[in-house]
């Protein structure tokens, strides 16, 4: 079921990027400001390459908003690529500027070229890298900033913490660690925890696996692209006993309390009220500057795999990303378990809602 429902399009090096939001309640502050500087974390972080040097996000909002609140209709972003002015004739939607010596054709390890171009029958691996590139992240980052912007009416909110790159897990120690593999032509992944607090009890459901708050959660992170692995509460569940690992259940003043927190705020599917903690692993951008062996999908002979501009290491902007993908799936639990067509309704609805039990 789907409450807060958003599509996007748009390629890396496309005109712009696109997002169409249905689902929001009405009178919903809209704080532009605020998208825009989500953006901006999204861009930041050290070891990112040239394309954050063209590309200084902001986004235009082009429907759905009306002297800065939502009115019940869609919402559409849009995120204008600068970029664009550099690739018009390869991005192109006239035939007559198709330049076939401006296609290229050597797969990518670790990218989706060789799969995309068997599912799509493509022959130019650009028709793959475009819509398949973290570029499109940017637009989820503007979309998730709205979601974020839901849930603070509900007093929810998020951080986030790299806590290693490569194998530095200090962040004096991150910076050497990236410059090392920038001048050694390769990339690094990291490992990121996102925390968000003041979650209430009761968002999700236990009744079917789809339902299951734990599971959107991680499939929402696992599909941003170079995760490879996502874990809800405390991930070394699998060396410690039960003993250790669940946690034990108190009253202080009348209230229910719990002295550690790993199941990571979620219980049977089921948000328990306790601070959800997510975390994640990325792996090394497979763009690399010291190419890896590949062949060539035309002729079916070896060559080094095509490099396109990179970033030497983007894990802070993953966090930024991770953030806004859960920050979607929350406001979409939000909107299933209170309901309503305004943030009036919306509100009054959860203070109607049953509270967690008193002693």
């Amino acid at each position: 079921m789907e409450r807060f429902r958003f599509l996007t399009s748009g390629e890396s090096h496309g005109k712009c990027l696109t997002a169409i939001i249905e689902g929001l309640p009405a009178n919903l502050e809209i704080d532009i400001n605020f998208i825009n500087s989500e953006l901006k974390r999204r861009q930041i972080g050290y070891g990112r390459g040239g394309r954050m040097k063209i590309e200084s996000d902001t986004v235009e909002i082009m429907s759905g908003v009306r002297f800065g609140k939502t009115f019940g209709a869609p919402v559409t972003l849009v995120i204008k690529n600068k970029d664009f002015e550099n690739w018009k004739k390869i991005m192109s939607d006239n035939p007559d500027d198709l330049n076939f010596d401006k296609l290229f054709s050597t797969y990518r390890p670790g990218h989706a070229d060789y799969a995309g171009s068997v599912k799509y029958n493509q022959k130019d691996l650009r028709n793959i890298l475009e819509r398949s590139s973290a570029r499109k992240t940017a637009i989820e980052v503007a979309i998730g900033a709205v979601a974020k912007l839901l849930l603070k009416q509900f007093g929810i909110s998020c951080s986030s913490d790299v806590l290693q790159i490569g194998n530095a897990k200090t962040e004096e120690d991150f910076r050497a660690e990236i410059d090392k593999a920038k001048a050694e032509g390769d990339t690094l992944g990291g490992k990121i925890k996102v925390l968000y607090k003041n979650v209430p009890v009761g968002l999700g459901s236990y009744v079917h696996w789809d339902r299951a708050l734990d599971g959107r959660i991680a499939q929402a992170v696992m599909s941003i692209p170079a995760v490879k692995s996502v874990a809800i509460g405390n991930h070394h569940a699998y060396k410690m006993k039960g003993s250790e690992f669940h946690d034990e259940i108190f009253t202080e003043n009348g209230e229910i309390v719990r002295k550690t927190n790993n199941a990571g705020g979620i219980e049977g599917g089921i948000s328990n009220g306790e601070n959800i903690v997510v975390t994640l692993v990325m792996k090394p951008i497979p763009t690399l500057l010291k190419p890896l062996q590949s062949v060539n999908l035309l002729t079916g002979k070896p060559e080094e795999a095509h490099f396109e501009r990179s970033d030497t290491c983007a894990v802070e902007a993953c966090a930024v990303v991770a953030e806004a993908r859960i920050a979607c799936v929350l406001a979409n639990e939000i909107l299933l378990k209170y309901g309503g067509d305004s943030m009036e309704e919306l509100l009054n609805h959860q203070m109607l809602a049953l509270s967690p039990l008193k002693f």
